[in-house]
């Protein structure tokens, strides 16, 4: 079957799922109308006037006249605040039990009748009437939350919902004048997020977006907001419907004539319970990642190049373009396949007359350096007779209506029905289920339409916000289960992936999800548009993901839905090839993205920014080993370690990848050179070798062949020599005093313990002088650049 066979089928099944989809809706519809409880007249509720005070390890319980707020100080210095006995646990996003207590801090009367928590790192008050401050150790105001809001039955007794936390609330808090919010998880309107609405509702945004349209595939209520006096996280523990309303604020000529930013957090349920950490920005998320959960690290061969299309016809297909490559002596990691490789788009399911020896393909490829990657959809196909259907019904494993009744709706399949992964049970029956993948010969899998997505002709197109979901035993519905079901769900693959073939790191990447992914793998952007304003979301993705604790992401090169012009899918190349996942990706009608089907020049620079990704993978592999230690994100805004550089705040066209480059790709048509905001210190443009001193602009050559990338001076950058082995690209030290570096060794695709290697640079007499910790000599090749004549 060729490409036009291809389009012409989907064609077909788009006409037949639109009738499915207009029925779905109207079930979906008619679902809610019967299993949701109607909201009748409501009245406001607010804490009232501080009653007394309860100490307990770490903190206390404050009492007001209508509620209680339970402050609570871990050990590392996380401060959690849950309003009605709202705990901790459970929790989605906690890897484990919550952080024990930090047993030094105690509760004590303030002034004004309220009380405070005196910490290490921070200070928390609350006040008579609930309003909650965070300040640092030296008294400065960081975040000031007012009194609560919650909206409660008019006639009183227990709110109808999911464990009985349905009332609607909302929080409103202030910041600096001067303060920036990031984070969110993933928008297409950043890094920074400027004042507007942002809805927490995971959401397919159908067809394709661009920046401005919200919310996408993975929300998430974790706000990083950076401002001169101090950097502080907030996360709001709960997964219900909301929107988070943000508002900069602006500096006055005076003292006193500043406005405070604003943030107004509203959710349709749930508990009121927040984390906030306070510190750097590499110590906040360091303090988010002991929290939710350290990053999987994927497997070494997952840290180069991917290709994948939405379209190809068959396997000898896939050896024609995977032979391409190889033709070109163009590196390939991965080759991904996506729902055309199912029988009927049956998930765990192969069309065989298409790929007839699947496995041997796989085995083929892998020969070559080149592994598949399978695409895995939560929707079942409902039908009885299939091997999925049929042990998932007697598992009694998917989602439940009200009445009992399965929940179906409308899927790439036909009419299909969905796991409920908030149930144990279920991850246990579902990951087991991929040993089909591993026998095909697949060596990593992409979650996707797991916000969940359920075809819909009009409203939500997702499952009925009625639907019963297990909830670790807890019982609920929809409204409480949406936004962790692709959370759920990438963790009964990831355990699954584990324990069918525990001496590898399971490699594994899904659209949707929820604080914590990070534990079992990353993300990627979806169906971003083709254009050069997809472009620049793709960068503000990453970004954003990365400061909400994913730090393995990328883009769709080249756009998912459309065929980019020569220069767009250039740029789009050489922008991805410095980020994590590096994939192009299309839809089945968008063209192909081989780099040789955009002419001759495209291919020479595609190849040249190719080989320098394979060049880099040493780097590559030491940036994934820490983000699991600490939590960086290996693509971070370039006030990473500057939050205090305004102009840097405002900076989204540039990253830093680790600490060592500046990247500044080109995200506008038509430009060769391009202006760049520098941080403090010596910086080097690593094509030309000249040298730079920030803080300041720049403006830099970015001729079609290249993008620019600078070196910060003293780093040491591990890179694959000619021979394959690692040496140190080492850029001269601006001063005598010594720089830290480390690189951490490839240990290979298992669970290895990597060794990690500390090196210092220096000047020395006008030399450069490299130290390993703890040996006489580096161990490596050292190459010196930045030197006069290097």
């Amino acid at each position: 079957m060729d490409a036009r066979d291809l389009v012409r089928s989907v064609k077909v099944v788009s006409t037949a799922q639109g009738l499915r989809s207009l029925r779905s809706a109207w079930r979906r519809r008619r679902s809610d109308a019967v299993g949701l409880p109607r909201r009748g007249p409501e009245r406001a509720r607010v804490p009232g006037l501080v009653r007394g005070a309860d100490p307990e390890p770490g903190g206390g319980v404050v009492r007001f006249a209508r509620s209680s707020l339970r402050v609570r100080v871990t050990a590392g210095g996380a401060v959690f605040c849950g309003w009605d006995g709202a705990e901790p646990e459970p929790s989605y996003a906690l890897d484990g039990s919550c952080p024990d207590p930090d047993e030094r801090v105690r509760l004590e009367p303030d002034t004004d009748g309220g009380w405070r928590v005196v910490a290490e790192r921070v200070t928390v008050t609350v006040s008579r009437n609930g309003a909650v401050e965070v300040r640092t150790p030296g008294g400065v105001v960081l975040r000031r939350d007012l009194p609560p809001r919650w909206w409660e039955p008019a006639a009183g007794g227990d709110v109808p919902g999911a464990g009985g936390v349905a009332a609607r609330w909302e929080q409103r808090s202030q910041v600096a004048a001067d303060a920036r919010f990031f984070g969110l998880g993933g928008r297409a309107a950043g890094p920074r997020l400027r004042d507007g609405s942002y809805r927490l509702w995971n959401t397919d945004p159908g067809g394709s977006f661009e920046p401005g349209d919200d919310p996408l595939y993975l929300t998430m209520p974790v706000q990083l907001v950076v401002a001169d006096a101090g950097t502080h996280l907030v996360f709001h523990d709960n997964s219900w419907d909301g929107t988070v309303t943000l508002r900069e604020g602006e500096e006055g000529e005076g003292s006193g004539h500043d406005r405070p930013g604003g943030c107004r957090t509203r959710m349709e349920g749930g508990p009121l319970r927040y984390w906030v950490i306070v510190g750097t920005p590499a110590r906040v998320l360091q303090s988010w990642a002991a929290l939710t959960g350290a990053a999987a690290v994927p497997p070494s061969w997952a840290l180069g190049y991917h290709h994948a299309r939405w379209g190809f016809g068959g396997q000898e297909e896939v050896r024609r373009v995977v032979a391409g490559y190889r033709e070109r002596g163009l590196p390939l990691s991965a080759l991904h396949l996506d729902i055309d490789h199912l029988a009927g788009h049956r998930v765990f399911t192969v069309d065989t007359a298409r790929f007839p020896d699947l496995p041997g393909l796989a085995a083929e490829l892998r020969e070559g350096g080149t592994r598949l990657v399978s695409i895995v959809d939560p929707a079942v196909k409902a039908e009885r007779g299939t091997a999925v259907y049929d042990s998932g019904a007697a598992q009694d494993a998917f989602v439940r209506d009200t009445r009992g009744r399965e929940v179906r709706g409308v899927v790439w399949p036909g009419e299909a029905v969905f796991p409920d992964f908030t149930d144990p049970r279920v991850r246990t029956w579902w990951g087991g289920l991929y040993a089909e993948r591993l026998e095909q010969g697949f060596s990593g899998v992409w979650h996707d339409m797991n916000e969940p997505v359920s075809f819909a002709a009009f409203g939500d197109p997702t499952l009925p916000r009625s639907a019963r979901h297990a909830l670790e035993g807890r019982g609920g519905d929809h409204r409480e289960a949406h936004n962790v079901y692709g959370l759920a769900m990438a963790r009964a693959g990831y355990e699954g992936l584990l324990g069918l073939r525990p001496e590898e790191r399971p490699f594994l990447f899904s659209r949707s999800g929820w604080a914590g992914l990070q534990r079992y793998g990353g993300s990627w952007s979806g169906d971003v548009a083709t254009g050069w304003p997809g472009l620049r979301a793709s960068l503000s993705l990453v970004l954003g993901l990365g400061l909400s604790g994913v730090p393995y992401s990328g883009p769709d090169v080249g756009g998912f839905t459309g065929t980019p012009s020569p220069e767009l899918y250039l740029r789009w190349f050489q922008l991805a090839s410095y980020l994590p996942l590096f994939r192009t990706h299309s839809a089945i009608w968008a063209g192909r993205r081989e780099p040789w089907e955009f002419g001759e020049q495209v291919l020479e620079h595609a190849t040249a920014a190719l080989r320098e990704r394979q060049r880099l993978l040493p780097y590559f592999v030491t940036l994934a080993y820490e983000a699991r230690r600490t939590g960086a994100p290996y693509a971070r805004p370039v006030w990473w370690r500057w939050p205090k550089d305004r102009a840097l705040r405002d900076c989204e066209d540039a990253f830093l990848l680790g600490d060592a480059l500046l990247v500044a790709p080109v995200l506008e048509e038509g430009a060769e050179r391009r202006s760049v905001r520098l941080p403090r210190g010596r910086w080097y443009d690593t094509a030309t070798g000249r040298a730079y001193e920030g803080p300041g602009q720049v403006v830099l050559d970015a001729p079609l062949s290249r993008v620019p990338v600078l070196a910060r001076a003293g780093a040491v950058v591990p890179v694959a020599g000619a021979d394959g082995g690692v040496e140190l690209e080492v850029w001269a030290p601006a001063q005598a005093r010594g720089h830290g570096w480390t690189l951490v060794v490839d240990p290979g695709d298992g669970w290895d313990k990597p060794e990690s290697v500390r090196f210092t640079t220096r000047l020395r007499d006008g030399e450069v002088v490299v130290e390993r910790a703890g040996a006489a000599e580096p161990g490596y090749p050292v190459r010196v650049r930045g030197l006069a004549g290097a």
